[in-house]
């Protein structure tokens, strides 16, 4: 029942959030999500439900770095993924954080990908 009550309280959050953000063509979603081995990313046009660009710790590209779900891990995978939206000529994003704190590891990911000069 504890159980329960967690996951009911995190889909909370997580709706409270989606309810503020909303991806266009000109400023699509940035969303993250954190699991307990892995990080995944994507950035999200969601007038047309349309999935732009992902990276995650699991793909080929970073498949020999072992990426672990830290603040370590999620500076190199905002910084890869930050150079991604620049190849594809995306310069501004809303942030998704998901049902988590913008804290820690969800901070470094942020700040990574601003490194790369995505404004949000």
């Amino acid at each position: 029942m504890k159980f329960l009550k967690k996951q009911l309280l995190e889909q909370k959050r997580r709706w409270r959030v989606r309810r503020r953000v909303s991806g266009t063509p000109e400023r699509p979603r940035l969303s993250v999500c954190f699991s307990n081995k892995h990080i995944y990313a994507q950035c999200i046009d969601d007038t047309v439900g349309k999935t732009l660009a992902a990276a995650c710790t699991t793909s080929k590209e970073l498949k020999g770095e072992k990426l672990l779900p830290n603040v370590a891990g999620a500076k190199v995978l905002g910084e890869k993924f930050g150079a991604k939206l620049n190849a594809i000529g995306v310069k501004s994003v809303v942030f998704d954080r998901g049902a988590r704190r913008y804290h820690g590891c969800v901070k470094s990911f942020a700040d990574a990908v601003r490194s790369t000069g995505i404004n949000f």
